[in-house]
C-alpha cells in the first residue's frame, strides 16, 4: 500500500514506519522540519513537508495515498495548543482523506477517553473517534494506554541516578505495551479488511502499579529507589497556575492528565479479540519483565564498561606520573 505516516518522527510514530516499510509498504511522512526528520528517509521513506495546523499542505501529501496512519500528538513542550493540533488539525486531515478517496485511516485514540471528559486530551481524541466514524471513510481506531518507552525515564533513569522518583497518588494501574509491538498491530490492522471500521484496545500483557514497576526496576538495577509522592491537590493548583500563562497553558492540560494516573480505575482490556482478528500471537508481545530486563542489562554492563574504561585511564595516568619522577 502507498501509506501515509503522521507523527513519524515519535517515539511510536518511528517504530510504526520502520515496521511498514519492512512489512513492503511505499512510506510517506508528513513532516515540519525534513532535517529532523531525515533518518526516516534513510530507512526508506519520503518525507513531505507539510504540517497538520496548515491544511493547505495536506492535499499535496495525501495525493495517491490509499492509507493514513495518523500517530500525531501535541507534545507538552510544543507552542501550539493541543486543540489546535489534536482536533483542528486531526479534522482537516481526516476531511483531506475524505476527499482523496483513502482506503483506510487508523487513528491512535487513548483507552477509556470517554471517560474522562475533564481532561482535554482525552475529550478531544473521544471526539476525533466521533468525528472519524461518521467521516465516511473505512477507519481502525487503535486505543492503547501507556508505552513501555515512557517508564525509562521516569522509573528506570532515576533509580539507576539515585534521584527520586514521584509517584502521583496510589496510581492506577496501567498496561503498558512496547510501542514495537502496537506497531506490529497498526500495521496488520491496515492489511485486514476485517478490521475495517472497528475499535481496539491495544494494551501489555497486564496492568502495573507504580509501585510494582518501582520494585521491579530496584530488583533489576541493584538499589533502592528513592521515592516522593505528588498528591493530586498539589497538582490541581500547579495546573491552575500555569494556566495563566500562554506558554504554560499546553502544560497545564498536560498536567490534567495527572486526574487519569491518580485515579483507581485500572488502564487495560481484553486483548484476545484484539489478536484473533488480527490473527497475531500473543505469546510474541514483550512483557514488562523482560523490557525493564533487557534495557537494564544493556546499561548496567555499558556502566561497567565506562568504569572498566575510567580505571584504565586511572592507572596509565598514574604509571605516566611514575615514568616522570625517573
Amino acid at each position: 500500500m502507498e501509506l501515509l505516516v503522521v507523527g513519524g518522527t515519535g517515539t511510536l510514530g518511528r517504530q510504526i514506519v520502520r515496521r511498514a516499510i519492512d512489512s513492503g509498504h511505499s512510506v510517506r511522512c508528513l513532516v515540519r522540519n525534513p532535517r529532523k526528520a531525515s533518518f526516516l528517509q534513510e530507512w526508506g521513506a519520503k518525507l513531505i513537508e507539510g504540517d497538520l495546523c496548515d491544511p493547505e499542505t495536506l492535499a499535496p501529501a495525501l495525493e495517491g495515498v490509499e492509507g493514513v496512519i495518523d500517530a500525531a500528538t501535541t507534545r507538552a513542550t510544543d507552542s501550539l495548543r493541543i486543540r489546535e493540533v489534536d482536533w483542528e488539525g486531526k479534522v482537516a486531515l481526516i476531511q483531506g482523506a475524505k476527499a482523496a478517496n483513502v482506503q483506510r485511516y487508523l487513528f491512535f485514540s487513548i483507552l477509556d477517553a470517554e471517560k474522562f471528559p475533564n481532561v482535554p486530551l482525552m475529550d478531544i481524541k473521544h471526539c476525533t473517534e466521533l468525528f472519524l466514524a461518521e467521516a465516511g471513510i473505512p477507519y481502525t481506531i487503535l486505543r492503547p494506554c501507556g508505552f513501555m518507552q515512557g517508564l525509562i525515564g521516569q522509573y528506570a533513569v532515576p533509580i539507576l541516578d539515585n534521584q527520586l522518583v514521584w509517584i502521583t497518588g496510589a496510581g492506577a494501574a496501567i498496561a503498558y505495551m512496547d510501542t514495537i509491538d502496537i506497531a506490529k498491530i497498526a500495521v496488520r490492522a491496515l492489511e485486514t479488511p476485517e478490521a475495517a471500521n472497528q475499535t481496539y484496545p491495544v494494551v501489555g500483557p497486564r496492568a502495573w502499579g507504580a509501585y510494582e514497576i518501582i520494585r521491579l526496576c530496584e530488583r533489576l538495577a541493584g538499589q533502592t529507589a528513592k521515592t516522593a509522592r505528588l498528591e493530586l491537590p498539589i497538582l490541581r493548583l500547579i495546573r491552575r497556575i500555569t494556566r495563566f500563562f500562554q506558554w504554560g497553558q499546553n502544560v497545564a492540560d498536560r498536567l490534567s492528565f495527572a486526574e487519569v494516573l491518580a485515579s483507581d480505575r485500572p488502564l487495560n482490556a481484553p486483548m484476545e479479540p484484539v489478536y484473533q482478528a488480527l490473527d497475531l500471537d500473543p505469546s510474541e508481545t514483550t512483557t514488562l519483565e523482560d523490557y525493564l530486563q533487557e534495557y537494564f542489562t544493556r546499561i548496567m554492563a555499558k556502566l561497567k564498561e565506562i568504569g572498566y574504561e575510567k580505571e584504565k585511564e586511572k592507572k596509565r595516568r598514574k604509571q605516566k606520573v611514575k615514568g616522570g619522577k625517573k
